[in-house]
């Protein structure tokens, strides 16, 4: 062999290697190391540690840095679903306690770009929840011009337990908002890191639905958050009292007093205490119900609807908004399958108030009874928290947008309902976790750039307004909003009698 010819097959070598590298995807290091994504016109980067496994001592402790690790991790496929109950999870995706990761995508890995960022929270009662989902894919998003995160963070009993022995050990002498404080470290990281996707760390926009929207409700009334995003998008999130720390503290007594035996516990064994926090399945909403966030003097040291009420938030713009019939997706056919049945249910939750409850909602014959049922679930749980939320936003910011969601998904005339704003928002009106009958079609095709193009611009700079939108009214004392349904309108002061009413009488939840 030549020296010329090994000389051409030395480089030869190298040129293919680099070429191979090249074909297994674009690289990011990050603060804990080098990440490898798929590429394409938006490049993925899933599964990033944000934080180390809250396994064995760490589990209900607050999350540790990651550890970090030399070479190139692979960042081709989801880290695990944090364990939770299997009928709340469908994402295909291994269930462990090691599941506290982050996902990226973004159309530029270069640094420069400064793209606004959006930030997905999922929902899930705060028993459940993944951000592997299809439906939560940030690809159609992120071709909008954003860099798109999700990430996963702990639920149920392993995200919420309260206990005198977790407050004893801990430096903040607390327990009980472990995946609040997940949701900070991962937003934490997001500061850290999101440059090097090619994003703008000042122009962090979280936004969430259900449980996430409420987690972000919380967030925004904590210190704790200051810094850590420059705006919000909530969509239908609920603003339930919380409890207080002695009283989580003394459920988690009830539940094994030793601490260092419940540790022990396996996660299968856990899993079935998951719901029994849970208060009776008929509870007023003053009364607190676990596991979900608590008063624990440092996340959160302030009921939420008094924070609200005094304008005690953090003045980032914001979104908030809800679906026009929210509670049919928590309302059985047994309730109130009947005028009567509408009529009892009434009077045993309102009491006196129940004549002027029928007033608001009318039910003119047996058929009418579920719908207006579920009608008044939705707007107690939802639609009355998102007016109180906006209100209280309001007060510590001006740049404040309501919106309400009533599309008719395939033009079945059933009115939108929980969660179907989602495939909307995201784009993905086919993903597999999101079927709705009938098919979306093309109506809802064009809704959901519309919505795609207000929530990127709010991310860019704050405001929703442009493109084929009509004028969207800042929040003000007439409740204004804009509606996405069949068309999108402006609209003022949504069923705001009712909401007044239930304003004044908390509905009990069935």
């Amino acid at each position: 062999m030549t020296p010329t010819f090994r000389a051409a097959l030395a480089l030869g070598v190298c040129l293919a290697g680099a070429a191979a590298f090249a074909a297994e995807g674009p690289v990011v290091r990050t603060t804990a190391g080098a990440v490898r994504g798929t590429g394409g016109d938006v490049l993925a980067f899933k599964g990033i540690p944000y934080a180390a496994p809250p396994v064995g001592a760490g589990r209900w402790r607050a999350p540790a840095p990651p550890a970090r690790w030399t070479g190139v991790r692979d960042a081709s496929r989801f880290g695990n679903d944090c364990v939770q109950s299997p009928w709340i999870v469908s994402s295909g995706q291994p269930v462990s306690e090691d599941c506290l990761t982050v996902n990226v995508w973004t159309p530029s890995l270069t640094p420069a770009a400064r793209r606004p960022v959006l930030v997905f929270l999922y929902g899930g009662a705060f028993i459940g929840g993944t951000g592997a989902y299809a439906l939560y894919d940030g690809t159609r998003l992120a071709a909008g011009g954003a860099v798109v995160v999700s990430f996963n963070y702990r639920v149920g009993i392993l995200g919420f337990l309260a206990h005198p022995g977790l407050s004893a050990e801990s430096p903040t002498h607390s327990s009980g908002n472990y995946g609040l404080l997940d949701q900070l470290a991962a937003l934490r990281w997001v500061q850290a890191n999101i440059g090097a996707f090619g994003g703008d760390p000042a122009r962090v926009t979280v936004f969430g639905e259900s449980a996430g929207a409420a987690s972000i409700a919380l967030l925004l009334t904590s210190p704790r958050a200051q810094g850590l995003f420059a705006g919000a998008i909530l969509q239908s999130p609920v603003l339930e009292p919380l409890a207080g720390l002695a009283a989580a503290e003394t459920a988690g007594r009830r539940l094994e007093p030793d601490l260092a035996r419940l540790r022990r516990w396996s996660a299968e064994e856990l899993l079935k205490h998951n719901l029994d926090f849970f208060p009776a399945p008929a509870r007023a909403l003053t009364e607190p119900a676990f596991p979900r966030p608590i008063l624990d003097g440092h996340v959160l040291a302030r009921q939420p609807r008094e924070a609200y009420a005094a304008g005690a938030v953090l003045p980032v713009p914001a979104i908030v908004g809800c679906n026009v019939d929210e509670g049919r997706m928590f309302s059985p056919p047994t309730l109130a399958p009947d005028a009567a049945a509408f009529a009892r249910y009434a009077r045993e939750r309102y009491g006196a108030a129940a004549d002027e409850l029928g007033r608001l909602y009318p039910v003119a014959g047996d058929a009418a009874a579920h719908a207006a049922a579920t009608r008044l679930i939705g707007d107690a749980l939802f639609n009355e928290a998102c007016r109180a939320i906006a209100r209280g936003l309001v007060r510590a910011t001006p740049r404040v947008y309501a919106y309400l969601f009533s599309r008719d998904l395939g033009s079945s005339g059933v009115p939108a309902t929980h969660a179907e704003e989602l495939a909307h928002v995201f784009g993905n009106l086919t993903a597999p976790d999101f079927n709705p009958h009938p098919p979306l079609d093309a109506k809802d095709a064009a809704l959901s750039e519309a919505m795609r193009g207000a929530w990127l611009r709010f991310a860019a700079g704050g405001d929703p307004n442009g493109g084929t939108l009509p004028a969207w009214p800042r929040y003000g004392a007439d409740d204004p909003y804009l509606e996405f349904g069949a068309s999108i309108t402006a609209g003022r002061a949504f069923r705001r009698e009712a909401l007044d009413f239930l304003e004044r009488h908390p509905i009990e939840v069935p």
